[in-house]
């Protein structure tokens, strides 16, 4: 792998749109928290401590991404799963395969909870 197929910590944030709503900068904080969570990530650190990633870290940070913000998983409940399966490709056909019920659950007492607030308001 050459280095011009590793991105920065900024570019990795942007590609993952992981962008401050105020500002528009990337919020690479996020990142360096996952990498502290996740022993799976392991950036190059090259020249002056900065952190390059490959396509691969990358594709495993569009995972993490995709079961914490999509699925709602916990980091523990990411974890274990990423430590229980083999990394998939995040294509949307996959996806929408991946069984999860108990974040289905989670979600639907997420709806419910969300009629009970409007019935509130209505009365």
């Amino acid at each position: 792998m050459k280095d011009s197929d590793y991105k920065t910590i900024g570019d990795v944030a942007k590609i993952l749109n992981l962008l401050n709503e105020k500002t528009g900068k990337p919020n690479t904080h996020t990142i360096r928290f996952w990498e502290k969570e996740f022993k799976q990530i392991n950036p190059k650190i090259f020249s002056g401590k900065r952190r390059y990633y490959d396509n691969r870290t990358i594709e495993l940070l569009k995972e993490i991404k995709f079961l914490l913000k999509e699925k709602g998983l916990t980091v523990k409940g990411a974890k274990k799963y990423l430590n229980n399966k083999k990394s998939l490709p995040l294509d949307e056909t996959v996806n929408n395969s991946i069984k999860m019920p108990d974040i289905k659950l989670k979600n639907k007492l997420k709806k419910i909870s969300n009629l009970i607030k409007q019935i509130k308001k209505i009365k």
